[in-house]
């Protein structure tokens, strides 16, 4: 089977199981059992478990249980939910069948994890799932789908993450405290991201430097978080929207480097690529969140 129809079967199969998970939560096994993925992807049951597991290196009962408990895992660290409610919406009956499924991913129970999460190790068990959904569920953007606008200058607070990508949780986790000491919820605050330096598998760990930003003019007193105030400078960008998963991302940001700027004859302004998260995962499912790229221009 030629590699374009094989990437092509798993992004649909991809898509489908991402829409199940997303809407299906009282009734968790909804059209990802074997023969309906099987049929979807149009291979017999016997093809399919050796067609996915050699393309995406893993399972699929394995890969379906990952993406069950990533939302899980976002939600235990990043938001306030129940752990009860959590699994609940995970699709697991009961916490003890929650709390068994995490811990076979992730090597720590759900409170363990919520207190004092084992990143490194939960990235270590989801990476064969993103490498996965990097290779098959990609855009490909086209130039109508950029625009350009004037960005106004935006006074942010600011926690800058400095070095080991692996340890970018425990900053989003501080600056999300942070911002719930102060009442500068996304709500009321609008989320960039700035990224100054490339993806964490093209820079050393230690070059790895991204801005975590909110939008405010109020002034940041000094804190334990290191939150200080910032400014992202005024200017033309080209912005490209992005709706799905992060694993896309870098995808689309090295498109509108190597592809769109030389195409359009637009010249870069002195300014790292940024992003403003418009829906965010997990309060949505990742399929339903938004994300905005600016391009900064001359």
């Amino acid at each position: 089977m030629p590699d374009s129809s094989l990437t092509e079967r798993l992004s649909r199969l991809m898509a489908h199981i991402d829409d199940r998970l997303a809407h299906d939560a009282e009734d968790s096994n909804a059209g990802l059992d074997v023969a309906t993925l099987a049929g979807l992807a149009g291979w017999s049951v016997w093809h399919f478990h050796r067609q996915f597991s050699a393309a995406c290196g893993v399972a699929v009962g394995r890969y379906v249980q990952l993406l069950r408990l990533k939302r899980a895992a976002w939600r235990l660290a990043f938001r306030q939910d129940s752990v009860i409610a959590i699994a609940l919406d995970a699709g697991y009956g009961s916490p003890e069948a929650f709390a068994r499924a995490f811990r076979s991913v992730c090597g720590q129970s759900p409170s363990a994890f919520r207190s004092r999460p084992d990143w490194l190790g939960w990235l270590q068990a989801f990476d064969a799932a993103r490498a996965a959904r990097s290779r098959t569920m990609t855009q490909t953007p086209v130039a109508d789908q950029v625009h350009i606008v004037d960005f106004p200058a935006t006074p942010v607070a600011v926690l800058a993450h400095r070095g080991d990508p692996t340890r970018l949780a425990d900053s989003i986790r501080a600056f999300i405290a942070w911002r719930r000491s102060v009442g500068l919820p996304p709500a009321k605050s609008t989320t960039f991201n700035v990224l100054r330096s490339g993806p964490p598998g093209e820079v050393l760990p230690a070059d790895f430097a991204i801005d975590l930003c909110a939008a405010t003019v109020e002034p940041i007193a000094p804190n334990p978080a290191g939150v200080v105030a910032g400014l992202i400078p005024a200017g033309r960008c080209a912005v490209l929207r992005h709706v799905g998963s992060d694993d896309a991302l870098e995808a689309l940001a090295r498109w509108l480097y190597v592809q769109w700027l030389p195409a359009s004859g637009e010249a870069l302004r002195d300014f790292p690529l940024f992003v403003e998260r418009v829906r965010f995962f997990p309060d949505v499912p990742e399929r339903e969140a938004v994300t905005d790229l600016f391009l900064p221009l001359a």
